[in-house]
């Protein structure tokens, strides 16, 4: 894994809580680095928690406290592949906050990012080469909130 592309998540004041919480949830995760502001800056003081450097399932992240200024969108989400229902169902559980959201296996969680909670399997029925068990799973997909293997399945089989 190259670290030459970090994704920057963007918090008010809660980078340090968020992800502590983010490491809890996936294996091969921990918070690498902590850094303090060296002075005050517009949306902290001098001491305050900065940045933390912090490595999600192996991929490397940066939350920076930034203060109030930007918020997150679904224009850009995280997606975690699933190996079973149990993953999907317990990532589901610890991530999803805004009920309002969710949608075909998307989540907000409580810090305002979107994340895609995607069985493996899920892409395997969507580019299954019988167009019609494709299709049939695609909108079994479309229906649902959180996404239930048995179910894309049974669709895709035309049960």
């Amino acid at each position: 894994m190259s670290d030459k592309i970090i994704p920057c998540l963007w918090f008010d004041k809660q980078a340090e809580e968020a992800a502590k919480f983010y490491v809890s949830l996936l294996p091969d995760s921990r918070i690498d680095k902590v850094h303090r502001a060296p002075d005050d800056y517009p949306a902290g003081k001098q001491g305050d928690v900065l940045m933390v450097e912090f490595t999600l399932a192996g991929q490397s992240y940066t939350a920076l406290n930034g203060g109030p200024y930007f918020t997150p969108n679904e224009a850009v989400s995280l997606q975690i592949m699933c190996d079973d229902q149990a993953e999907v169902d317990r990532l589901w559980g610890a991530l999803s906050a805004v009920p309002e959201s969710e949608q075909c296996g998307w989540v907000k969680d409580r810090y305002g990012f979107s994340w895609q909670i995607v069985p493996k399997r899920m892409n395997e029925l969507l580019g299954d080469p019988d167009p019609s068990r494709s299709q049939r799973a695609f909108k079994a997909m479309m229906g649902m909130k959180k996404l239930d293997i048995a179910a894309l399945e049974a669709a895709a089989h035309g049960a």
